[in-house]
């Protein structure tokens, strides 16, 4: 390998790790250590932006990654949820739509891996939602998968949950899957990418979740003043899964708008909405050890 190329990784790997350290978060895996298929060449690391509230916004990523969250083994509970932010796949809203909703659930005992994807509508941006943002979300799954006994996760109890565009990734991902390969020399290829539950808070392109018979299960929230069509779009979303037999649970609060999230001064009752996924997740089935 050429030393220019050697440099290059190096630099990426820095940025990565400043990143973690400037948010103060864990340190991030990279889901394609080689290079992410379809950012061949594209060797610039992501740019974070800290907002005057404090807020962590991340733009040109080429090296899609997981933080991962892992509870104490006295916590643990088996289950690993990857964690979408938002931001109109555009940018990356980290701290309230992924550290924040993730460290919660890890302190109480569920595992959790903030997504960090390839952003498809930045100017000038050559990615496409369906392809390579979507192609994360499945590495991501897999990975997690693949490293499940070191982790002390179920392989069967990986779900994602999403925020407004990373609700689209989820239900993308829930619809467009594979069992993996199993002849794969890479063995986070081998592993299936379905996640076998889903949370959508206040989900982009609502009017694409159509849910079959073998769909997985949903948990659903939103405000009542988000746009109508969320606000409304969410409703019709659970009378689909109500009319395809699948498992779901939706709540609507009266007030949040758009982009509440998780943020500790929020003390309205749309904060609550984790304890209701926490307990819809228990309620399913999804955290009682094996």
């Amino acid at each position: 390998m050429h030393l220019p190329a050697l440099l290059r990784r190096a630099l990426v790997a820095v940025s990565l790790l400043s990143f973690a350290l400037l948010a103060g978060e864990p340190k991030e895996i990279l889901l394609w250590p080689k290079g992410a298929p379809g950012s061949e060449g594209k060797t610039e690391p992501a740019h974070v932006r800290v907002t005057e509230g404090g807020d962590h916004v991340v733009t040109g990523v080429h090296q899609p990654s997981l933080t991962p969250y892992l509870p104490s083994k006295d916590k643990a509970n088996g289950t690993a949820v990857l964690v979408i932010p938002g931001g109109g796949h555009r940018e990356l809203w980290m701290d309230h739509e992924g550290y924040n909703p993730a460290r919660a659930l890890s302190e109480h005992g569920t595992a959790a891996f903030v997504l960090t994807y390839r952003l498809a509508r930045e100017t000038n941006s050559t990615y496409e939602i369906a392809v390579h943002a979507l192609a994360d979300t499945q590495r991501a799954i897999r990975l997690i998968r693949s490293r499940a006994t070191e982790w002390g996760i179920d392989p069967a109890r990986v779900g994602a949950i999403g925020f407004s565009a990373g609700g689209e990734l989820v239900w993308l991902a829930s619809s467009h899957f594979d069992s993996g390969k199993p002849d794969a020399s890479d063995v986070i290829e081998r592993q299936p990418s379905r996640p076998d539950f889903l949370g959508f808070i206040y989900p982009g392109r609502s009017g694409d979740i159509q849910p079959e018979t073998n769909s997985p299960p949903a948990f659903l929230a939103c405000a009542y003043n988000d746009r109508k069509d969320i606000g409304e779009g969410l409703a019709e979303v659970y009378l689909r899964y109500k009319r395809a037999g699948v498992p779901a649970e939706l709540h609507i609060y009266g007030s949040g708008g758009h982009g509440f999230g998780l943020r500790a001064k929020n003390t309205r009752p749309v904060a609550q909405w984790l304890t209701r996924f926490e307990e819809w997740m228990d309620d399913s089935g999804f955290l009682k050890t094996h």
